[in-house]
């Protein structure tokens, strides 16, 4: 019998940490103010950290704490002291790349559970093993294996196992970039990553001082090192056959549209590969991948080496079919009136989606709208202004507001 897998998504923020749990996932993982790999996604204060384990630890979930950078002799005086406090507030486990610092947290905060981040580059059996022994309870596994890899290494290990199964795939490995720090001066090891692989990349000749030419792959030209993001959700079964105990969303840096609708796809599709029946891929889980900001979406190395066709020729863009106008705050069931924050542009007379935690996606008309002060207003163009809007029928709290992108 297949086990349930835990589904593990991102949190940036507190926002974003309330949503990735309300909408379905079991655990998330964020960082501190420090020695985290995203330096510029929000990040959590002390005291952020200790409401969002209270939080998630209310509604049974759980929370891990990233700790993955490769550490300088400086970061070592400030670290054990926030190892202890993260200890002390209750994190169910903090993610680490570096041996030094997985020692110092076994000898500090020894109560601490310790995951290997996929930035320790855990390709093999041995490896998995070896962090094993030495006292971790689980292993993130690197980007760059296959299925047939996965399957091994849970063949010679008893060690819980975590994946990437969705998300922006770094071009360099299992995240350990060199580039970033080399154009710009910020340490992508260090949290500071300037995703200098995503940039348009044209050649200058030396003789030629500002002529530029394009690195060529075809009459369209191509960018290098242009990814497309990673998605599994077709093939979720065959992930959850390999023994991996977590399944993990890559993120923290996204919207909070983005880790609601995923979040939400893939629990659909992880409940429905635990159910008897068999597993099928339903089109409105792939639709609704389509709606939030992404790359073209690749399998990555699940199912073999990628090729160039798992680039980006000729666009270094991203493409969503949908845009978040507003968060839904409480619904007046008398009224049939919801409280919406604005996040987006909208106007009366615009056809909308209603994305909510649990009850289904509807349509509707924007009819009736009024600002904070009850006066009917025909648009709403101010940033996070607070709105009543009339409801075709009931709405949930944290339900998105979206609409179609303009074609």
């Amino acid at each position: 019998m297949r086990r349930r897998p835990e589904l593990l998504a991102p949190a940036g923020t507190m926002e974003k940490l309330k949503m990735a749990l309300i909408y379905g996932a079991d655990a998330a993982y964020l960082g501190g103010q420090q020695f985290g790999l995203r330096a510029f996604c929000g990040n959590f204060t002390h005291e952020e950290i200790r409401k969002a384990i209270h939080f998630a630890h209310t509604l049974g979930k759980k929370i891990y704490i990233t700790v993955n950078i490769f550490p300088h002799n400086e970061d070592m005086n400030t670290l054990p002291a926030f190892l202890r406090f993260l200890a002390e507030v209750g994190a169910d486990a903090v993610l680490i790349a570096d041996l030094g610092v997985f020692m110092m947290c076994r000898e500090v905060a020894p109560e601490l559970p310790v995951h290997i981040s996929t930035q320790a580059n855990n390709t093999n059996w041995r490896t998995v093993k070896a962090w094993q022994e030495l006292g971790a309870e689980r292993v993130v596994l690197a980007r760059e294996l296959s299925r047939e890899e996965i399957r091994e290494i849970r063949q010679h290990t008893d060690v819980a196992l975590e994946m990437f199964v969705h998300g922006a795939m770094c071009i360099s490995y299992s995240g350990r970039c060199l580039l970033s720090s080399y154009f710009t001066g910020r340490d992508a090891n260090a949290g500071s990553c300037a995703q200098s692989c995503r940039w348009k990349y044209a050649i200058v000749e030396e003789s030629r001082p500002g002529q530029y030419y394009p690195i060529a792959e075809d009459e369209r030209g191509t960018y290098i090192m242009n990814s497309k993001d990673l998605c599994l959700l077709p093939y979720l079964d065959e992930v959850i056959d390999c023994g991996v105990d977590s399944l993990k969303i890559e993120g923290r840096m996204k919207s909070v549209h983005y880790v609601a609708s995923v979040v939400k796809t893939y629990r659909a599709a992880i409940d429905a590969c635990m159910s008897e029946a068999a597993f099928t891929v339903q089109k409105e889980w792939l639709t609704e991948l389509e709606k939030v900001s992404h790359r073209a979406y690749t399998t990555g190395f699940f199912l073999e080496k990628p090729t160039e066709k798992d680039q980006i020729y000729g666009s270094s863009t991203y493409e969503q079919s949908s845009d978040f106008i507003g968060i839904v705050h409480a619904y007046d069931d008398a009224a049939g009136v919801a409280t919406v924050e604005q996040r987006n542009h909208m106007r009366i007379g615009q056809e909308i989606e209603l994305f909510q935690p649990h009850l289904p996606v509807f349509r509707q008309t924007l009819m009736e709208m009024w600002d904070d002060m009850g006066t009917p207003i025909m648009t709403a163009p101010h940033p996070q202004q607070m709105l009543r809007i009339r409801m075709v029928q009931p709405v949930e709290p944290n339900s998105i507001l979206r609409r179609d992108c303009a074609r």
